[in-house]
This record gives C-alpha cells, sequence and structure tokens, in this order.
C-alpha cells in the first residue's frame, strides 16, 4: 500500500513538472538564466574528450507510467468483482451495476489511466450495456442545460481573451485602486477575482502574474541599493501568492467560475429537481469571495509578508505604460463587453424580470441560464470585426481553445449522477452511511469539508466534485437533513486547495515562477485553508438558510 501511495504521489509530481514547464513562460530572468544554462553546457561539453562515446538517444515515452497501469487494471478488477461478488442485503443488480461502474470510472479519473475525457465517455457504453439505465437517458446527461451554460461561458472568456478586454478591464480596476505596496497587492487581487469569476482562474492567474512580476522588476531595480531593498522578496512573494489565491476564490463568486460550482447545479437538479440559479448563487457567493480576499490580503501583506516598504517606485508608470500599450478601447471590444455585460444582466435578473410564470417585466418560455449563454455564444459568432480586422468576432476556429474534454467530464458526472438516483443506489448508500446521524449539523458540515479540503490538495477539483457530490447527496437524505448542508460545502471545499503546487492550475502557475518554494507554499496555504473552511462551514450554517430560504435540518418533504 505505501509503494502504491508512493508511486502515485511520484506521478503526480512527474505531472505538475510538466505543466511547470509550460506554464514557466513569464519569469523576466527566463531567457538570460536559458542562455546562461547553454554557455555553460556548451563549455562543459568543450572540456570534454574526445573520444567519449556519444550520448544514447532518448528512450520512447512509455504508454502507461507504473500508478496509470495499476489503474488501468485495478478499475475493471473493481467492476467485476463488485458485480460477481458483492450482494447486500436491499442493493438492487441496477444500483450494484452504478457501484461498479462508478469504482471503475473514479479509478480511472483519479489515477489517469486513460485520458480524463476520454474516461468520462465510458457510462455511455457500460451504464446501458450493464442494464443500469437506458442508452438514450445517459446520453441526454451529456446535453444537460448546464453543460451549455459552461460552453457559452467558454466563448465568452475565449471572446474577452482574443481581443484583450479582460487585460483592459484588470488594469482599470488596479489603477483605479491605487498603488501603495498594500494597495497595489489588493488592486491585483481584486482584478484576478473578478476576472476568474468570468474567465477560466487558470486564465485569470496566468494574464496577471506577467504584469505582476513586471512590477516586481521595476520595483527591484528602484530600490537597488537602498535600505528597503532588504524588503522586496516579501513584497514579490506576497503579490505572486495574491494573485494566485485570489484567482482560485475568485471562481467561488458564479457559476461559471470554476468546475465544481456548475457540477453542483447539475447534480442537484438531476437528483433532487432543485435548480441553482445564476442569481441566486452569486448572492450567496460574492460575499464569500469579498471575506476570503479581504482576510487573505491582510494575511499576505500585513502578517506573512510584512514589509516595510509603503511605496512601489515606478509602479504606477508601469500600470500606466500597460495601458498605454493597449491603445484606446477597439470596435471589438465593446462588442464583446455588450455581449458580456448583456449575458450578465441576463444570468442576475432571469428570476426576477423574465421568469415565465413570476416575471415581472416579460415571462419567457423556456428561458434558462443555459439558453442565455448559448445566445451570448451565438451573438459572438453573428458580429462582424471591423474592416480592418476583417471577419468576426469569433470565428470557429477560436474553439480550438474551449476546453471539451471538461464539458465531457461534466457529461460523465451527471450520467453517474442519473444512475445514483434512478437504481435507488443513492438511498442505499444513504443508509449505510449514518455514522453522523445524531451529530450536530455545524459538525456534519464541517467534517464533509474538511475531509473534501484535504482530498482536492491531491486530486482534480473537477474529477473530485463529481464523484463526491453524489454519495453526500445520499448522505443528506439518510441523515435527514437539506441536500445543501452538505453539497454546497462539499463543491466550494474541492476548489479551495492553497498549499501544493499540484492542487490547482494557480498553485503551480504560481510555483512556476521560481520564486516560491514549497515549504513557504505549504506554511502560506495552511493558514489560508484553515480560514477557508471555518467561513465555508459558517457561510452554509448561516448563509444559505438566508438566501435560498430554507431549513437545513431537515430534508425537504417535497423532495421526498
Amino acid at each position: 500500500m505505501k509503494a502504491t501511495f508512493i508511486t502515485t504521489w511520484n506521478s503526480l509530481w512527474r505531472q505538475h513538472n510538466r505543466t511547470k514547464d509550460l506554464l514557466n513562460i513569464f519569469s523576466y530572468k527566463k531567457d538570460i538564466d536559458k542562455a546562461a544554462e547553454q554557455r555553460k553546457t556548451k563549455e562543459e561539453a568543450a572540456t570534454k574528450s574526445s573520444s567519449e562515446p556519444p550520448s544514447s538517444p532518448n528512450q520512447p515515452k512509455q504508454a502507461y507510467s507504473k500508478a496509470q497501469m495499476i489503474g488501468l487494471l485495478l478499475g475493471p478488477t473493481l467492476f467485476i468483482l463488485t458485480m460477481a461478488f458483492f450482494n447486500p442485503e436491499g442493493l438492487a443488480s441496477e444500483a450494484r451495476a452504478v457501484l461498479a461502474v462508478t469504482l471503475w470510472i473514479a479509478t480511472w479519473w483519479v489515477t489517469e489511466a486513460l485520458p480524463i475525457p476520454a474516461t468520462s465517455l465510458l457510462p455511455l457504453i457500460l451504464l446501458p450495456t450493464t442494464g443500469a439505465l437506458e442508452g438514450s437517458a445517459v446520453a441526454s446527461s451529456y446535453g444537460d442545460d448546464v453543460i451549455f451554460l459552461f460552453l457559452g461561458g467558454f466563448f465568452i472568456a475565449t471572446a474577452m481573451e482574443k481581443w484583450n478586454l479582460h487585460k483592459r478591464m484588470a488594469l482599470l480596476i488596479i489603477s483605479l485602486i491605487g498603488t501603495s505596496t498594500q494597495r497595489i497587492l489588493l488592486g491585483f487581487m481584486v482584478a484576478t477575482g473578478f476576472i476568474s469569476m468570468w474567465v477560466s482562474n487558470t486564465a485569470a492567474v496566468m494574464m496577471m502574474i506577467p504584469m505582476g512580476l513586471a512590477i516586481t522588476a521595476q520595483v527591484a531595480s528602484a530600490l537597488k541599493d537602498k535600505p528597503e531593498e532588504k524588503d522586496f522578496p516579501k513584497f514579490e512573494k506576497s503579490l505572486i501568492f495574491g494573485i494566485g489565491y485570489a484567482g482560485t476564490i475568485g471562481g467561488v463568486g458564479t457559476l461559471i467560475g470554476t468546475p465544481p460550482n456548475i457540477i453542483l447545479a447539475g447534480q442537484m437538479r438531476e437528483i433532487f429537481g432543485i435548480e441553482i440559479s445564476f442569481a441566486t448563487w452569486m448572492m450567496f457567493g460574492i460575499p464569500i469571495v469579498v471575506i476570503m480576499l479581504l482576510f487573505t490580503w491582510f494575511y499576505l501583506g500585513r502578517v506573512a509578508f510584512k514589509t516595510e516598504i509603503k511605496s512601489l517606485p515606478g509602479g504606477k508608470a508601469v500600470i500606466h505604460d500597460e495601458r498605454k500599450s493597449l491603445g484606446k478601447t477597439s470596435y471589438e471590444e465593446w462588442m464583446v463587453g455588450f455581449v458580456f455585460l448583456f449575458a450578465a444582466f441576463m444570468w442576475v435578473t432571469r428570476s426576477f424580470f423574465w421568469d415565465y410564470e413570476d416575471g415581472i417585466i416579460y415571462g419567457i418560455q423556456g428561458l434558462s441560464d443555459g439558453l442565455i449563454a448559448v445566445l451570448a455564444a451565438v451573438l459572438l459568432f453573428s458580429i462582424p470585426a471591423s474592416r480592418a480586422k476583417g471577419g468576426r468576432i469569433l470565428v470557429w476556429a477560436d474553439s480550438r481553445d474551449i476546453p471539451w474534454g471538461v464539458l465531457l467530464l461534466f457529461g460523465g458526472g451527471l450520467a453517474i449522477a442519473q444512475g445514483f438516483t434512478a437504481s435507488g443506489l443513492s438511498d442505499w448508500l444513504g443508509q449505510q452511511l449514518t455514522v453522523l446521524d445524531g451529530f450536530n449539523l455545524l459538525i456534519i458540515i464541517a467534517a464533509a469539508t474538511i475531509f473534501i479540503m484535504i482530498l482536492t490538495e491531491i486530486t482534480s477539483n473537477t474529477a473530485t466534485a463529481t464523484m463526491i457530490l453524489p454519495v453526500v447527496a445520499a448522505l443528506a437524505i439518510a441523515l435527514d437533513v437539506h441536500p445543501f448542508a452538505l453539497m454546497i460545502p462539499c463543491a466550494m471545499a474541492a476548489n479551495m486547495a492553497f498549499m501544493l503546487p499540484v492542487g490547482t492550475p494557480p498553485n503551480a502557475i504560481m510555483f512556476g515562477t521560481g520564486k516560491l518554494k514549497i515549504i513557504e507554499m505549504v506554511k502560506t496555504g495552511f493558514f489560508v485553508n484553515i480560514v477557508a473552511t471555518i467561513i465555508i462551514i459558517f457561510g452554509v450554517y448561516y448563509a444559505v438558510p438566508l438566501v435560498w430560504g430554507i431549513d437545513l435540518t431537515s430534508f425537504p418533504a417535497s423532495l421526498q
């Protein structure tokens, strides 16, 4: 067992190192260091004896790592053993099939025996052939409304990145907040957090880190041979941490900000028929984001990396130069901004103004968040660009940047969730998971949150949410508590990985700058993780009942 764990852990680090190599494109010392390394290599080669045998050619890449090979064999093995020998009382054959399929797919997700998107297609094969679900029912999960919500969000984000609107928005926010050390840190965090609500946290952090390092390079030059120079590394690290953490935190604010949120919305509708609207989630998520950003800003700037540098020499000039280099707002940026504001306005006001039955202004039949997102995407493909640029705001070639694999993962997760409910597996699991029955609700929420917080540090947050949410849904039924009491904290905790480079893409990007040590990430992130856990627990316990008008302490009779 220990050897397997070590092998899996080393595999995770190898994947991280590959990610780091791809992402480490923004260090302003990179080219210098690379050139120096090449010169050193040439000098060493010149001193070697000419009789030395030539180096062996590169070995071909293995098809599977040890961990992947173990997962490749373990998944089908667990499937066969479950189907053949697992026959507990009260478990229907269809439910046993869903459990066996889930074990197979979860094993391949965790070990990445196959690419995660490819594994996500297995429900289309396994659920119908085992008799767990009809093929048409499984296929319909891959066309769920939340998947099209995320697809439309991806297209909006692609358009913003293509025409540099996200960079202009970020620089505007930073310039408005100010350029003292604490204000520049807050400005970068607010800008990154806001952008991360609408585009992927990876894209947001990748955009902001180079700007942050450009400012630190300017400051390093200005502080040379001055007393404040000794504090420069502290400020540099606080800025890198601030940008990375803000990217992770900001995604919690909207349904499209991070995959676990959209998985939560999809599985709540699939399992319980409850719809989480875009506006309602923002009413809950935005305050959490604001509290987390303010705490993290204070902790990084005043506690973990307190510095004597009060103002940034040249910081204001760097921001001004960056904004000047963008030039005037282009026609394409105005059009993307218009579509973005239109979609955001419709998402926020849909349940109030446009609901078919209760809309204040006008009821639109069939209007959903996914429909609005697709409409926004169609508009972006329809609006022509300026004559100078030619073409349209988006062309189909831009779709190559869409993470289609993530959409397949969502579909696979929704198909499994449907199997849990349709087969009765969720009810059976709930009856087994009663160890927490009788405990105070606050303790139950805390236990679920802490468990996911630990798990997501070493696993994909998307895969974690996909696997865990159906299980905690069953647990909510068994404990007679509202599904929100367990599913919301688990979804939020799945996104809050702050300690290890392998935890989230923003963490890998931070580490990829070469400015941080792993021990620094663990120390800094550990305390942020603790506070995030506390905020999630109390936020769910006190805020969820207010926002949704529900009682968390009992399972609604309408859902039974």
